[in-house]
């Protein structure tokens, strides 16, 4: 399995819809940063009667630029992929102008119960005041004027991260799920690695041509993205057991290490990840936790495997 390749050419073209397909435009907001890339993609889905994917955060010009961009249309489902500040926020604002229903999975809640004493670092990233007027489930069909799209439920980045596909396998909209430009950031308790892992398995086994992603460019081979995705989780679990087996036993012994490639200002970040992919060996046997609860600062060992008698 080849190594895992990023695509970071992308531009923006803030406040302007962009033609993928005859039936996908493309406006992405002027929020860029570490975790956004160029901005937030919206997506306006169909002619004359449109859905808008992601409305993206409270931003008035961006709002102002979908309603531009559709102008002499009608915006009738505003559907959203997750709930993170910088993807459905918006929607409340887009909504007071063009009265559409939200569509989302559900509220903005954590993969797993707290531990005592835990707080969830992301706490702020969440969208807590999402305002749901219809409730969606795995393989439900929306459906508008000209267009169809069916529900795929791929929790892991958050656990209400919703994926929407057109029936006909010509394109998904994956939200955060897999980007071009960088790997997702799989943090509990907001997310989970073993729901991650699972969410990728469940879209290899679809067919879908093209993925239209939450922030940068269009994934053009999604199959073998996915593969790469995958491999890339998988040789980040395998590099955590070596580094147990090293006998190093707390994450922030090993981020340094591990992440060296990562500006430095992101080990925050790649730690959370860790902390998924620990919580996912937790789950499976492989390792334990040497302190009364799993937490970022906890220390761990790998399972010594029972000896035969």
């Amino acid at each position: 399995m080849a190594d895992l390749e990023f695509d970071r050419d992308f531009s923006p073209a803030y406040g302007t819809a962009v033609t993928l397909t005859p039936n996908v435009r493309r406006v992405t907001c002027n929020n860029p940063g570490p975790f956004t890339f160029m901005g937030t993609n919206s997506y306006i889905v169909g002619h004359g009667k449109v859905a808008i994917i992601d409305p993206g955060p409270a931003d008035p010009e961006h709002i102002d630029a979908l309603m531009q961009a559709t102008a002499g249309e009608m915006i009738t489902h505003i559907l959203i992929t997750h709930s993170h500040a910088d993807h459905s926020p918006g929607a409340r604002l887009l909504k007071e102008h063009c009265g559409a229903p939200v569509y989302a999975e559900g509220i903005h809640r954590p993969t797993r119960p707290l531990h005592r004493d835990e707080a969830n670092p992301l706490d702020a990233e969440g969208d807590a005041n999402l305002e749901i007027d219809q409730f969606l489930v795995d393989g439900e069909l929306v459906q508008g004027e000209d267009w169809a799209l069916e529900v795929v439920h791929t929790p892991g980045h958050t656990v209400n991260h919703l994926s929407f596909g057109f029936p006909d396998g010509s394109g998904l909209f994956c939200g955060d799920h897999a980007m071009a430009w960088s790997t997702s950031i799989i943090a509990p308790p907001d997310g989970s690695m073993a729901s991650y892992m699972h969410s990728i398995n469940k879209l290899m086994q679809r067919q879908d041509r093209l993925y239209w992603p939450g922030h940068g460019g269009v994934i053009s081979d999604p199959h073998t993205f996915l593969a790469g995705l995958k491999y890339h989780r998988e040789k980040r679990e395998q590099a955590l057991i070596e580094h147990l087996q090293a006998g190093e036993n707390t994450i922030p012994d090993m981020v340094a290490t591990l992440y060296k490639d990562v500006d430095p200002s992101l080990h925050g970040a790649a730690a959370l990840s860790m902390f998924a992919q620990m919580e996912y060996l937790l789950a499976r046997g492989i390792v334990q936790c040497l302190d009364a609860e799993a937490t970022l600062s906890a220390r761990y060992q790998l399972v010594q495997p029972r000896r035969r008698s």
